[in-house]
């Protein structure tokens, strides 16, 4: 398992040329759960209004 984490640490998170940020929203399939070949996204999203400070 250590190297596991060690692989992830040589790695900076990327965004493929040409992706469209919409398409981080599919779930992914069963099949590539299955294998591990996904990736968690997490959405952030503030609610503000133009007077907020």
């Amino acid at each position: 398992m250590k190297d596991k984490k060690k692989k992830s640490a040589e790695h900076e998170p990327t965004v493929a040329p040409g992706l469209e940020i919409i398409e981080l929203d599919e779930n992914a399939t069963e099949e590539e759960i299955k294998s591990g070949d996904y990736t968690p996204v997490t959405s952030l999203g503030i609610d503000r209004t133009p007077d907020d400070d």
